[in-house]
């Protein structure tokens, strides 16, 4: 029964209750421009989640060295990879794909969900997007940071986002995040299967399968942060799965920042050992990231490749991320009706769908 049939006539108008789903990523600059460039990088590196250097340090040191240069450099890598087509970054690319198939899934179960996506950094930012899904009717929102791996510089910072969102609305709703599924049998199996997919269609065999992740100082890892930990149990279940020994596999970390020291070992510099040891054939991929981005199309794919051929490697193959491929969505459905148990109605969150259901099979 509608809401709306016991309110007084001159009640302001309040739109029917609904559920929500608010997937969150990284973000992506609208440009490869130095100016965009500049104030993508300017928001991300002044997080202190990612940089928790005293700001009286750190912002002049960002402000007027960093970001003096850096926008050229890093606006040159996205101009590699970046769509043109769309004029986005393909990170933008595949989340909307995301957002539009895992609408249409969870729309099966309740017509009226509200299923939409936002940045940390950039555009669509957490707060506009929070805003209108308010306003839209939600009083119930589900949070996704898409990191399979938990860590401060992601989840945490995409969650102190959405809270601090929260105090500009006068309503808001009940809010539960999605926890990490780093170590979760249907994800296992989805990224299992993708990388026996991949090497299956490889012209040769690697001596070596490595899974990058993105770097962070070790000194979180110190401080309570578990991304560590939730890496190599991602690592070592999907190794398990394919069937691998020990040896056939590595775990390494890309993408370091400064001068302190991080998690190790380093993608970069491990790729230039690895021919003087006889190992010449290897394929990367990069289980923390859901989508591919500016870190797995430029930086893994192109630069990283690079790097091993010139140091004697002959063959580099690097597996895309499971982006919007159909077992991934299935996964990711089955992931938020668990997650909305108790809030969807129980005779369509009881079940997941059949493709849901095969994915964790």
């Amino acid at each position: 029964m509608s809401a709306t049939r016991h309110r007084p006539a001159d009640h302001p108008p309040v739109p029917e209750a609904r559920i929500g789903v608010l997937l969150a990523n990284l973000g992506t600059p609208s440009g490869t421009g130095y100016r965009p460039m500049r104030r993508y990088l300017s928001e991300f590196l002044s997080d202190p989640r990612v940089i928790d250097y005293s700001p009286w340090f750190w912002q002049p040191l960002l402000q007027l060295v960093i970001l003096a240069k850096r926008p050229f450099t890093s606006g040159a890598a996205y101009r590699r990879i970046w769509n043109y087509e769309r004029d986005e970054s393909p990170l933008m690319t595949v989340t909307r794909e995301q957002t539009e198939k895992l609408r249409a899934r969870l729309r099966r179960h309740d017509p009226e969900i509200l299923v939409e996506f936002a940045m940390r950094y950039g555009e669509p930012a957490i707060p506009d997007v929070l805003r209108r899904m308010v306003e839209a009717g939600c009083r119930r929102l589900l949070f996704v940071p898409l990191y399979p791996q938990y860590a401060a510089p992601t989840t945490a910072s995409a969650c102190d986002r959405l809270f601090e969102a929260t105090r500009e609305l006068k309503w808001v709703p009940a809010i539960r995040v999605v926890p990490p599924w780093y170590d979760d049998p249907g994800y296992i199996e989805v990224l299992a299967r993708s990388i026996r997919e991949h090497l299956a269609g490889l012209d040769f065999e690697p001596d070596l399968l490595i899974f990058s992740y993105h770097g962070e100082p070790k000194r979180f890892l110190h401080e309570g942060d578990p991304y560590h930990c939730h890496c190599a149990k991602t690592t070592r279940l999907v190794r398990e799965r394919l069937g691998l020994p020990e040896e056939r596999t590595l775990m390494c970390f890309q993408s370091r920042f400064g001068s302190e020291e991080w998690l190790q070992p380093y993608l970069d510099e491990t790729l230039k050992e690895l021919p003087a040891r006889g190992i010449r054939r290897v394929a990367v991929v990069s289980p923390a990231f859901v989508a591919d981005c500016l870190e797995t199309l430029e930086e893994l794919a192109i630069a990283n490749r690079e790097l091993f051929l010139e140091a004697g490697g002959e063959h580099y193959a690097y597996i895309p991320c499971l982006n919007a491929r159909e077992d991934h969505m299935a996964f990711l459905e089955g992931l938020v009706l668990r997650e909305l148990a108790g809030w969807l109605e129980p005779a369509r969150a009881a079940e997941p769908s059949p493709a849901a259901a095969e994915a964790t099979r």
